[in-house]
């Protein structure tokens, strides 16, 4: 199975959450924040969404930067994703 998303959707799988902070401490599972960084893994095909015109930014393999709030977290097998909306992407993490 696939996600395949339709208009401006994006489909994301979240990075995973640093374990350490930058001074050393460990964290333990339910203080880790959760991440906002994350790789696209699906885009649609944009078009006209709301009488707008919609070109998508963001392609396969892109990590990205995401809003905090923003999404549908849907779990298929044994893996979790958001599906964002593209608005709801606020950077793209070049290297």
């Amino acid at each position: 199975m696939k996600l395949v998303p339709l208009g401006d959707k994006v489909v994301l799988k979240q990075l995973e959450a640093e374990e350490t902070t930058k001074s050393g401490i460990v964290l333990p599972g339910q203080a880790k924040e959760k991440p906002q960084q994350a790789e696209v893994i699906a885009v649609g095909p944009g078009g006209t969404v709301d009488g707008k015109e919609v070109t998508m930014q963001v392609k396969v393999g892109d990590k990205v930067i995401y809003s905090k709030y923003a999404g549908t977290e849907v779990k298929l097998g044994d893996e979790e994703y958001m599906v964002v909306k593209q608005n709801d992407i606020v950077a793209i993490v070049e290297d």
